[in-house]
């Protein structure tokens, strides 16, 4: 779909409706946040892009959303090269799966991977680090994703073994650990049912890291979508990943 496209009714162009969906998310962040007794610069919006061209995506950049998502390694490095000159430059996330042979081009574009969820993935960065000269590496900041309900068929790392995915990654030279990430049991659920599995989530957090040297190394809580960022706030949530509300009437 172009920037061009749209409901043939609204005379908004694509830059002013982008603009007007951020500001009613954010309005939407800020009044959670009233709700929660936080204030509004806690939260981080995390655009998710994955839908959208990068046209689009660099009209959310201009409404002053400068975190960035993408669920696929290879829709990343498109977004990232065509957006590669633009101001403000975008701050990269990886929100879905990284397979380690996508992690040399992958990892020096993110500002932040969200999906740390094995052992072998966390070897791998490590590996890649490895293969650089010393002043040439940077730790990446990461989040351990979480899969809360258990079922083997969603992404996470199971709850069971998050300790010690989590102690690994404190102690890991190629990362910066920042924090956890997971999503409700389902993504059409009730917001009661949303709040149980994200305040499982938080409470997971910090029993953890009160058991870390330094606690701060879980300080982020990256819980909530467009259908339940405001339980995710209610909970402590730190990024929204927030993507059809951004782009309502533009797909």
């Amino acid at each position: 779909m172009s920037v061009t496209d749209g409901d043939p009714g609204d005379e908004r162009g694509p830059r002013q409706r982008i603009a007007d969906n951020v500001a009613r998310v954010r309005d939407g962040i800020a009044a959670a946040c009233r709700r929660a007794g936080r204030s509004p610069a806690s939260v981080t919006l995390v655009a998710v892009t994955k839908y959208v061209s990068a046209d689009l995506t660099q009209l959310v950049l201009e409404a002053g959303v400068t975190d960035l998502a993408e669920s696929r390694p290879q829709a990343l490095w498109g977004k990232a090269e065509a957006l590669a000159t633009v101001l403000p430059p975008p701050r990269w996330h990886l929100v879905g799966h990284l397979q380690r042979n996508k992690l040399q081009r992958t990892l020096p574009l993110l500002a932040m991977l969200q999906t740390l969820d094995s052992l072998r993935l966390l070897h791998g960065i490590q590996a890649e680090a490895d293969r650089l000269p010393v002043d040439e590496r940077v730790r990446r900041d990461v989040l351990v994703e979480v899969n809360l309900t258990d079922d083997p068929g969603r992404s996470g790392v199971a709850l069971a073994d998050v300790p010690a995915l989590v102690r690994a990654a404190a102690e890991a030279p190629a990362v910066q650990l920042r924090g956890l990430m997971g999503m409700a049991g389902h993504p059409d659920a009730e917001a009661a049912d949303a709040r149980r599995d994200f305040a499982r989530l938080r409470t997971l957090r910090d029993e953890l890291a009160a058991t870390l040297p330094d606690p701060t190394m879980l300080a982020e809580l990256s819980m909530g979508m467009s259908g339940d960022f405001e339980a995710g706030i209610l909970e402590g949530a730190t990024l929204v990943r927030i993507g059809s509300a951004l782009f309502e009437g533009l797909t």
